[in-house]
């Protein structure tokens, strides 16, 4: 019988925490997580392939993984950031300065935006081109320390970091599923299959 008393009593102590759970989630208020997760959460949603790296090495060890999963040994990639370009210049990529000869772009990004897990860029990355110009296949090198709350914020860190010139061609990449491009709520947006190397530098 005390057996039996153990057993009922923990699953309805379980039941209690449960319904417990449930009442917080209906009235009080969303606890916050940190925005790196909130980042990683919504941009996965978005479909996005997140590797997340600790040092250079594994930057350019993920790198070359995404190359051979692609079989894009043989394919260009397309670079408009020079620096970025000799950054990357260990890993022997093979290289194209026209964007019709390239199967994938490889760039950085202005912000990455925590609320919807989107990618801010401007003419730093694109130049003065629309993102449907680019290749379909998009790897973006970024670090933790370019997280940011919201898209206001982000906008607020491009003005403050270049005061004498704001760039312009300023816009977000957030849907990263071929398919999604024919979904009526990303109408007039250019999907991307999109990779993002992401290192920790705080």
């Amino acid at each position: 019988m005390s057996l039996f008393r153990k057993l009922f009593s923990s699953k309805s102590q379980k039941k209690k925490e449960e319904l417990k759970s449930e009442e917080r989630g209906r009235y009080m208020p969303t606890q916050d997580i940190p925005i790196d997760e909130s980042f990683t959460i919504n941009f996965k949603k978005n479909g996005g392939k997140f590797l997340y790296c600790d040092s250079l090495d594994e930057v350019f060890d993920n790198l070359n993984n995404i190359i051979l999963e692609n079989n894009w040994e043989d394919d260009a990639a397309f670079f408009y950031d020079t620096n970025l370009k000799d950054r990357f210049k260990s890993s022997q990529l093979k290289t194209d300065s026209s964007l019709s000869n390239c199967t994938y772009f490889i760039t950085t990004c202005e912000n990455l935006i925590a609320n919807d897990g989107s990618l801010l860029v401007c003419s730093n990355q694109l130049a003065e081109k629309k993102l449907n110009e680019f290749p379909n296949n998009v790897i973006v090198f970024a670090t933790t320390s370019q997280i940011v709350s919201n898209i206001g914020e982000g906008l607020r860190e491009i003005k403050n970091k270049n005061t004498t010139k704001i760039p312009t061609n300023i816009t977000t990449i957030k849907h990263f599923k071929m398919q999604e491009e024919k979904d009526f709520l990303s109408y007039g947006s250019s999907a991307k299959n999109l990779y993002l190397l992401l290192l920790e530098d705080l």
